[in-house]
């Protein structure tokens, strides 16, 4: 029998009441029928998350700087690998081997939705604000998640990915639950939905979530249009739907489009939204009784349920994937290519000749800033706990000991308070003792997931992880004034995950790097790239503006004046912007690296809108010479 038939003849066994409680979750055990207890919930944006040790690769918009599709595949092989090791050893606990969260195959992973506006705080765990960029991430991604790039030929799938939030998603953040985005045809299919198009046409993800605002007045966890018409009508998706955690409870609460949970359970269900991250679904019992909802539309959604566990070998022996050792958690293997992968994610923005620096004997090096020794801009959101990282003061610090040279710390100032008080440390006159004493000024600053994020995670004093504006924290524009004063040249590291006004630092600074949260190797990326270990390959994933007077309101979901594709103003530094140390000469179909380093150039091909539709990263020694084809 196929998956889908053992699914039928399954849930076919069930009441009604059964099949309800599968369609949470928090799916119960249904003992009769050897049915075990299983939790839907696990994330996997950048790495195994939320359940201990694992490998933690860039940030998802840093693996988009990269540009490096094929390197992201690899990526996400690793993480399922370090996925169904976890769940191989985590089946050994409890009787029935029961499944608790984030233990279990469902992963609800990637975010593709388009990073429209950089002010929103969840951007980062985005690929940036092109959809032919996102697509085409994304697609590597769910291939290396599910099996199809390592065992395209296997049974069984590696494990499910999710692509969310399904659709016109983009903040703001303290308003999601109520919040309606307006989206006109045009913007709709050339802007929101085609990576979501893109990902089911290539790639044939296991499941979609859904959004918590509203799009065009409809619910996105029960719309009719995108999950009705557009997703299983116009595209043909035959995964499973999966809600926003509490977002069907919104429909009463806050979107007020039903009076009771259970009109809301129904609306979702009848609708397509088959699985409740929330406990909505615990009143479809309720729904059921008023006649809102029937028993062959909670058996359509639970037999898609339990096609996807059957086709993750839960219930076989057989499962090629349940040999997957525990030591590939963290393995060599997987730091070297979280290292690579952060190497190739950090975009040189200028430079003015003195990168990189020369590894000389006695060379007095000042780190300076609050985020240099900080672990938490390591890691982004969404992430598992590393056994060893290293922040970007011990990179820089083993680099410049390798040479005999002098290493000094300061950090200068808080993320983002103001300290000075009677009984407060004052750090800024230390930072600018050590860049007196020093021949070279790093600073490391801009943002964390403190200050952007998703709400409830991010505990900002601005608004739910969003940010007003795109400047610096004011702690760090005083740091930054006194270091400038010092005259000692700066090689200036933005860490952050989205645009940060960078005026300043362009105009004062000798080099700006722009560092997306590269996960836990980045510090030894950052150094690799600052000492030339490694030249610089990375791309901006999204347009680096200079103020938000550039840009409509927050909440206008309209593309005019947003991006690169529909910008009119003059940016900092434009989508696709990204230096090296060496140099290429392209004719034709070939490229040569006619420069000093071995190095990537990422070639970029726009339509006669100006918008990408292809790109290919190539790797070249210094003099070689290649022929590359781009579709």
């Amino acid at each position: 029998m196929t998956f889908k038939q053992r699914a039928e003849k399954l849930v076919s066994q069930m009441t009604v009441a059964e099949k309800m409680s599968q369609l949470r979750y928090d799916a119960p055990a249904v003992e009769r029928l050897n049915i075990p207890s299983y939790n839907w919930w696990n994330e996997a944006l950048h790495g195994v998350a939320r359940s201990g040790a694992a490998t933690v690769f860039p940030q998802a918009i840093a693996m988009a700087a990269s540009f490096n599709k094929s390197l992201i595949g690899e990526v996400a092989a690793a993480i399922s690998d370090e996925a169904r090791a976890k769940y191989n050893e985590y089946k050994q606990f409890g009787e029935n081997k029961d499944t608790q969260i984030y233990q279990g195959l469902t992963y609800w992973s990637p975010n593709i939705n388009i990073f429209r506006d950089p002010r929103w705080g969840r951007g980062h765990e985005t690929y940036g604000e092109d959809p032919y960029l996102t697509g085409v991430m994304a697609v590597e991604f769910i291939k290396g998640l599910q099996g199809d790039l390592d065992n395209p030929g296997y049974k069984y799938r590696k494990i499910d990915a999710t692509i969310k939030h399904f659709a016109v998603h983009s903040g703001p953040e303290n308003l999601r639950h109520s919040f309606n985005a307006v989206a006109n045809e045009e913007d709709l299919r050339d802007t929101y939905l085609p990576a979501f198009k893109y990902c089911i046409d290539n790639a044939n993800p296991s499941a979609i979530m859904s959004a918590y605002n509203r799009t065009n007045g409809e619910p996105c966890c029960a719309s009719k249009t995108l999950i009705c018409d557009i997703l299983r009508g116009e595209w043909g998706f035959k995964g499973y739907h999966v809600s926003d955690c509490g977002a069907i409870c919104d429909l009463n609460k806050n979107h007020r489009v039903t009076e009771t949970q259970a009109h809301s359970a129904a609306l979702a269900v009848n609708h397509g939204c088959d699985l409740n991250c929330g406990s909505a679904y615990q009143s479809l019992q309720a729904a059921y009784a008023e006649g809102l909802v029937n028993e062959e539309t909670i058996t359509k959604a639970c037999e898609r349920l339990f096609e996807a566990r059957f086709r993750l070998g839960m219930f076989d022996d057989d499962c090629e994937y349940d040999n997957i050792p525990y030591d590939v958690v963290e393995c060599d293997k997987h730091i070297q290519l979280s290292l690579k992968m952060a190497q190739e994610s950090i975009v040189l923005l200028k430079n003015d000749g003195i990168l990189p620096l020369k590894k000389t004997a006695g060379l007095k090096v000042a780190v300076i800033g609050p985020n240099a020794d900080d672990k938490t801009v390591l890691l982004g959101n969404y992430f598992g706990r590393p056994s060893n990282y290293t922040t970007f003061l011990k990179g820089i610090q083993n680099e410049v000991g390798r040479f005999s040279g002098k290493t000094r710390y300061a950090y200068g100032c808080h993320a983002y308070k103001d300290l000075i008080g009677e009984w407060s440390e004052h750090p800024m006159r230390e930072a600018v003792l050590a860049a007196r004493k020093a021949d070279i000024v790093i600073m490391v600053m801009g943002l964390n997931p403190l200050i952007e994020g998703e709400e409830g995670d991010a505990y900002n004093e601005f608004v739910s992880g969003d940010k007003p504006n795109l400047d610096l924290p004011k702690s760090q524009r005083e740091l930054f004034e006194e270091i400038k004063k010092v005259n000692t040249p700066i090689v200036f590291v933005n860490v952050a995950g989205s645009c940060i006004n960078l005026t300043e630092q362009d105009a004062h600074c000798n080099a700006v790097i722009q560092c997306f949260y590269p996960g836990a190797e980045g510090g030894q990326a950052l150094a690799d790239v600052i000492f030339g270990n490694v030249s610089p390959s990375g791309k901006l994933p999204v347009t680096f503006y200079k103020s938000t007077d550039d840009l409509p309101p927050f909440e206008d979901y309209s593309m005019v004046n947003r991006t690169y594709r529909y910008f009119k103003g003059e940016p900092l530094y434009k989508f696709g912007h990204g230096l090296s140390y060496t140099t290429f000469e392209i004719t034709g179909n070939k490229i040569k690296n006619t420069g000093d380093y071995d190095g990537a150039e990422v070639l970029l091909y726009y339509d006669e809108r100006g918008w990408l539709k292809g790109s290919e990263k190539v790797f070249l020694k210094k003099g070689e010479e290649r022929e590359v084809m781009v579709t």
